[in-house]
């Protein structure tokens, strides 16, 4: 059996935060550094248990990105992971679901980056097409791999304009 829990970092003792780190390691095979954990850190976190163990996670951050010129407060999307053994279960889409209707309720646009474009697509996030920097610096590896959830305020947003994110250690996108 499942559960699906939500909360913010604030509200989660150290040794959930420690097992959902865990998780996201072993799930991204070692290539998950200590500064994507920071970038997960201080939003919120959606996670599933089965039978009390964490087995998939997801997290939500305020990022502000300029899109097509116009700057943006942006629910930006970290952390996503699913333990191998459970993958094909349907809890990343259950995280990420529930990811979405917070972005909906309290964001104008959703953000995040990712090589894996069809999980996403299918839960209503969309490419962008234009070209990727951080501040003034052009970043042409990220191309292709932002990814945008629009929502009311932001339906009108020109998907094929530049993208800028603010710089922070590790992966900036």
């Amino acid at each position: 059996m499942f559960e699906l829990h939500t909360a913010t970092t604030a509200e989660m003792p150290a040794n959930l935060l420690a097992d959902l780190r865990r998780l996201c390691e072993q799930a991204f095979d070692g290539s998950f550094a200590a500064s994507d954990w920071e970038h997960a850190l201080g939003g919120l976190h959606v996670w599933v248990t089965e039978n009390g163990r964490a087995v998939s996670h997801g997290a939500l951050v305020e990022r502000r990105l300029v899109c097509s010129g116009q700057a943006w407060r942006t629910g930006y999307v970290e952390a996503v992971a699913t333990a191998a053994e459970f993958r094909g279960r349907g809890y990343g889409t259950f995280v990420m679901q529930r990811i979405n209707e917070a972005i909906l309720a309290d964001w104008p646009l959703g953000a995040l980056s990712t090589g894996k474009h069809a999980f996403y697509e299918r839960l209503g996030w969309e490419r962008w097409r234009g070209r990727t920097f951080v501040e003034a610096e052009r970043t042409p590896d990220d191309d292709d791999s932002v990814m945008v959830l629009r929502t009311q305020r932001s339906s009108s947003l020109d998907l094929e304009g530049d993208i800028r994110c603010d710089w922070r250690s590790g992966d900036v996108w």
